[in-house]
């Protein structure tokens, strides 16, 4: 089997060759570039499985080329790790507004980078057909699209066409964070009239109804939700 390859994009070459030296120990192919637009010029000839990209670049910054990868057909599949400074909470919701499907707050461990970069190439790339995902069982919760229903601990649970759809989008991608900017618009919708922090409350609706899986729905502090990682 061909070795996953990953594009590093950071430009302090002491965090940079760190990140190199432990991706290639673990079996990546690995290439690392100082700047934003140089990297974005090598992601787009390469087309890596995955890129590392820090937030603070000289130049073109990590928010930018993000943006650039996602609009462009070519690289728009690719997963991207953001690298951020502790603090930078604001960047990091505009990152995952962008595109981002991870990030990692600096300083970090080898293996929390390992552990983040191993989670998000096998969920792969954000597909609109992982949506469609019939039946999601985790825990004691089942979330049957087909039937619109969801069951706990065995018993049928009502959910509002919201609360089911905000569900159902949260367990078919388990692990990936998703601001909630990005929740209104792609399940709650945008000809919806809709109050500020009105995701929170269907989640906090949607956490009373799973009773004792409450836990399945984190929060992510500062940025949105994601659904708990774990199979069955």
């Amino acid at each position: 089997m061909p070795r996953k390859r990953v594009t590093v994009v950071e430009d302090e070459a002491d965090i940079r060759e760190v990140i190199e030296y432990n991706l290639a120990r673990d079996g990546y192919e690995v290439t690392s570039v100082p700047d934003g637009e140089e990297g974005l010029k090598k992601i787009r000839k390469d087309s890596p499985d995955l890129v590392v990209l820090d937030l603070m670049l000289p130049g073109l910054d990590g928010i930018e080329v993000c943006r650039k990868l996602k609009a462009d057909s070519v690289t728009t599949a690719i997963p991207i790790i953001m690298l951020t400074a502790k603090g930078e909470e604001s960047d990091v919701v505009l990152g995952l507004g962008v595109g981002a499907d991870d990030y990692i707050t600096k300083p970090f461990s080898p293996a929390e980078l390992l552990a983040r970069v191993r989670a998000v190439l096998r969920r792969g790339p954000l597909k609109e057909a992982q949506v469609s995902k019939e039946r999601i069982v985790r825990q004691g919760v089942v979330i049957d699209a087909a039937r619109h229903e969801t069951k706990v601990n065995g018993e049928s649970v009502p959910f509002t066409a919201t609360e089911f759809r905000l569900l159902h989008f949260l367990a078919s991608h388990p692990g990936r964070v998703f601001t909630r900017d990005h929740l209104l618009s792609r399940v709650v919708g945008e000809n919806v009239v809709v109050i500020d922090r009105n995701i929170d409350v269907h989640i906090r609706s949607i956490r009373m109804k799973l009773a004792n899986h409450r836990n399945l729905v984190e929060t992510v502090r500062g940025i949105g939700y994601r659904f708990q990682d774990t199979e069955d």
